[in-house]
């Protein structure tokens, strides 16, 4: 029987502003859930705070209340909304969880005649409460780690000297694995133990035996009403217990796991979320097991709701999770839903992979000075990535090529360790980069087995990771003229970059590509499938990798690509990568608006991302996507096979904006605001002659490439001075020094860091107020401003990092005049097609411009927002130029005021600085709309806005 036929009307929770731990992959998971309740005519209200993702825009819902995430804001919504009759909480992390069980405390469902649907309170009470947890564990048989409940710090030390070190202290309902730690000293514990204390809402931990060097596996489930169980995916952590499945690399399907052992693992996972309670939906259970070939299976936890790995498991099986686990929770029985790739199987089907996904964490310690850089069971990973592969070692190389952080994938890049005491610290402290240290590990020539010992990573990986340098090695006694097409294609199979492969060869990478189009080594595409081509996939969605050709039965040699290209006109979008602070959720917003709006002007839109969290990586998003590195490699083989266009780089944040000058040199249309004008925003030597020529004031700066012109420059520029690097995003390495000494230390440091990059000085105006505008500029130089925000904080804090007001608060005509004046001139002089923002600061009524960015900014999706206009939508058909921008009938909606208030994940890192300055560190946004300037927030926020600054 399909849905229940009394849910007319629900309410969705859901996960906040981003912080380390909850990402947006609940921002995916609340679309998809949006969208499923909607194709049976539900009306669905939604509550979240998060002005920067797709499932607050209002197209999502049928109402939506951009509201803090509390009772009050629940209980406003229920009086506005008496038809509610169900609320769907397990598509909001732990917030959204958190939420429910508070409202249910203070009996407000029950007030209101609200059931819960997906899950139920017992069910999250028994998961988030270890010790019933625990207790029902060993009721149903299932084993766990030797373990005991605090709620107290006696308690907690009688527990420590019962087991003996090492320990875990986790946390009770909490989030990211927050307050937990692995204690190997004594002397640590004490500290630890009131940390996980005071971590916890209900101020108890457990303490558990530590399972250290046992490997580490999840399970996707989902549930019906009939007690229908499947399992979408098996997923195998690389690293083995004792690091946070969230800073984990992970491999899907689980690799090094004996049938018998999954097959049990299975059974007991399915008595668990049996046992948990009566609910239909999703479910994640996490396992630990042991590393001999008895393989003792123990239970870790389990979460009744969708998670972080339920988005990845969607994006690696293309099995949509959260939209069946919806269907489910509103009555469907797992038979009667369609498996939405096939369209010809029904979801209770239990996908199969013929490829391998490796999913790699994103850091961004260079944004926490001071922070412990050492993995454990405190998530510290701010985005991911996933690649796909035939193979674990091609999946694993093309999502180290995902990440952005100046390497090209393991090894064969010169950016190796070389120093045999730093490796070795880098495989005993799990580190950020030791994904990268294995492989130079065994160029040393350690040997496996004292990897092994000191990682206790599977000695399986570590004999793929072998493998690849073998390759290396064999490859390095060729030249580019003697490689035969056999190692070339084993080297591309493998995953190895044109960029590496040139390494070995001491050659340029156009050489190997020339090579490869020689001897027909080409990049193919292939299905996401679910079903390993068992059936016909209607969904396009593919990722690349190389075959050998084949003679087809009537004598054809061909090399089998799945990807069949149309005769429509194409426009490719390229994605933000992983997120990470500078650049996060609301570039991807962008990106699928970009998409929707190129497709509304009758285009077939292509989507390139690698980032498993996202909207944009939906199979449905865009007509065509291609789940691959957004590397410039993997994005022109595309782009040839694809024909399209022209590409657009300016919604994906600094990612895609970084490939412009490169798909200009080959000739491909950037659509929207070229090059050129990209390059002169960017370059400060151009656009400050530029400011000149039209009279526009801006800072006196100078540009420095060594210490010795830096200080050179300092006695015409006059402190304080702000230092920057040129070609960076979110404010990376900017920092504001007082005196030389200050100077000298950053600068050598700065070009250290990043060789050979312009510095720019800037005299920094002490005191000055910081505003930003946005705009919209078209081919025929038509501007209109979106809006104009005034910060709360002074200049000199990053404006990602600052209170942002719309519209401004305290900027008389004459100032506002000025900004709007420069604005028109500045993106017109650009020649900007498309989005532009710019930042100002305000000293004595004069207006100084600090940046120009001609391209999609943090800001545009809490315009959208706050107005209630959809500005990315309109500025990609004029980067169409499908309109002008005096085609459009703009007519914002906003009473009062909005404010961007940022939000930071310190509590991840307790021991750093949290002063704020002109690098970024805001890991989310939440939004916040006040009646008049009277109000008590704003009062609040402005009183504090001077004791921030750090210089």
């Amino acid at each position: 029987m399909p849905k229940q036929q009394d849910l007319k009307s629900v309410l969705i929770i859901g996960s906040g502003p981003i912080v380390i731990g909850q990402a947006c992959e609940f921002d995916y998971s609340g679309s998809q859930s949006l969208r499923s309740l909607r194709e049976d005519g539900i009306e669905t209200i939604l509550i979240n705070s998060n002005p920067a993702t797709i499932m607050t825009d209002p197209s999502m819902a049928d109402h939506i209340y951009l509201l803090p995430l509390t009772t009050k804001s629940i209980i406003q919504i229920l009086k506005e909304h008496p038809q509610i009759d169900a609320v769907l909480p397990t598509m909001g992390g732990q917030t959204a969880l958190n939420l429910c069980i508070e409202a249910d405390d203070k009996g407000i469902w029950k007030d209101f005649d609200v059931k819960l649907i997906g899950v139920d309170i017992d069910a999250i009470n028994v998961t988030e409460d270890r010790e019933q947890f625990r207790e029902l564990m060993i009721k149903i048989g299932v084993p766990m780690a030797p373990q005991a409940t605090a709620t107290s710090f006696l308690k907690g030390k009688e527990i420590a000297q019962e087991f003996g070190f090492p320990l875990v202290i986790r946390s009770s309902y909490t989030l990211g694995g927050a307050g937990a730690s692995i204690v190997y000293d004594p002397n640590d514990f004490d500290e630890l133990l009131s940390r996980g204390l005071e971590a916890s809402p209900i101020h108890e931990v457990m303490i558990d035996k530590a399972m250290m060097g046992w490997k580490e596996y999840e399970l996707e489930l989902l549930r019906d009403k009939n007690d229908n169980v499947v399992i979408i995916c098996s997923i195998e952590n690389m690293d083995p217990m004792g690091i946070h499945t969230g800073d984990s690399i992970t491999v899907a399907p689980a690799m090094t796991l004996s049938d018998k052992t999954y097959q049990k693992m299975r059974d007991m996972a399915i008595h668990m979320m049996r046992s948990i309670g009566d609910f239909e939906g999703g479910c994640n259970v996490q396992f630990a097991v042991s590393p001999d070939e008895k393989e003792e299976i123990i239970a870790i936890e389990i979460n009744p709701r969708v998670s972080r790995s339920s988005a990845l498991a969607s994006k690696a099986t293309g099995y949509p999770i959260a939209k069946v686990a919806t269907k489910l929770a509103i009555g469907y029985t797992l038979d009667e839903l369609e498996n939405g790739i096939t369209k010809s199987t029904s979801a209770l089907f239990e996908p199969t992979l013929d490829y391998v996904i490796v999913k790699i964490p994103r850091w961004n310690f260079d944004k926490f000075e001071g922070s412990d850089r050492t993995l454990g069971l405190q998530m510290k990973a701010v985005g991911e990535v996933m690649g796909i592969g035939r193979s674990f070692q091609e999946a694993l190389h093309k999502a180290t090529q995902s990440l952005e952080i100046k390497r090209n994938g393991l090894g064969a890049d010169g950016k190796g360790y070389t120093d045999y005491n730093q490796i070795i610290d880098k495989l005993t402290n799990a580190s950020w980069d030791r994904v990268f240290a294995i492989y130079d590990a065994i160029a040393m020539g350690i040997p496996l087995s004292k990897i092994y010992d000191i990682t206790k990573i599977d000695m399986w990986y570590l004999k793929q990771y072998e493998e690849l340098f073998q390759l290396e090695k064999e490859i390095s006694t060729y030249t580019i003229e003697t490689l035969d097409r056999d190692l070339l294609l084993e080297a591309k199979q493998k995953g190895y970059g044109d960029r590496q492969i040139a390494h070995m060869l001491k050659c340029l990478e156009s050489e190997v590509y020339t090579k490869r189009e020689e001897l027909k080594v080409q990049r193919v595409f292939k299905l996401v499938d679910t079903c390993a081509a068992e059936f016909k996939a209607k969904t396009p969605y593919y990722y690349s990798t190389f075959e050998n050709e084949i003679e087809t039965a009537d004598g054809q040699i061909t090399i089998a690509n799945e990807s069949v290209v149309t005769d429509k006109k194409k426009i490719i979008v390229l994605g933000s990568g992983p997120n990470r602070i500078g650049q996060g959720i609301e570039f991807d917003y962008c990106c699928v608006h970009g998409v929707l709006a190129a497709a509304e002007c009758g285009y077939e839109t292509i989507m390139i991302n690698c980032n498993p969290e996202t909207v944009s990586t939906d199979f449905d998003t865009a007509d065509k996507l291609y789940f691959e590195p957004v590397f410039w490699e993997h994005i022109y083989d595309i782009i040839r096979h694809e024909k399209p266009e022209g590409v657009i780089v300016q919604l994906g944040g600094q990612t895609a904006l970084k490939l412009a000058e490169k798909l200009t040199s080959y000739g491909i249309k950037i659509i929207g605001t070229s090059f050129e004008a990209l390059d002169i925003a960017e370059d400060r030597g151009r656009f400050s002659a530029m400011l000149q020529e039209n009279k526009i004031p801006y800072p006196e700066f100078g540009i420095a490439e060594t210490a010795d012109e830096a200080l050179v420059l300092a006695d015409q520029l006059d402190f304080p001075i702000l230092v920057r690097p040129s070609y960076v995003l979110g404010g990376q390495g900017m920092k504001i020094v007082i005196n030389k000494e200050e100077l000298i230390k950053h600068v050598v440091d700065l070009l250290g860091r990043m060789p050979g990059n312009k510095l720019l000085l800037d005299h920094y105006l002490d005191g000055a107020i910081e505003a930003e505008a946005d705009a919209i500029c078209d081919a025929d130089g038509n501007v209109y401003i979106i809006g104009i925000m005034e910060h709360i904080e002074p200049c000199g804090i990053h404006s990602g990092d600052s209170n942002a007001t719309l519209p401004a608060f305290n900027l008389g005509e004459f100032v506002l005049q000025q900004i709007k004046d420069h604005t028109h001139t500045i993106a017109r002089e650009l020649k900007t097609v498309g989005l532009i923002n710019i930042q100002f600061a305000i000293k004595d009524d004069i207006v100084y411009i600090i940046e120009a960015n001609p391209r999609a900014s943090r800001t545009v999706p809490f315009i959208a927002k706050a107005y209630k206009e959809p500005y990315v939508n309109y500025a990609t058909k004029v980067m169409l130029g499908e309109k002008k921008v005096t085609d459009f009938n703009f007519n914002p909606q906003l009473e009062g005021y909005a404010i961007k208030q940022p939000v930071f994940s310190f509590n991840k890192f307790p021991n750093v600085n949290k002063k704020l300055g002109p690098e970024m560190k805001s890991t989310g946004e939440s939004i916040l709309f006040i009646d008049s300037l009277k109000d008590d927030q704003f009062y609040d926020l402005y009183s504090r806005r001077k004791m921030y600054l750090s210089k």
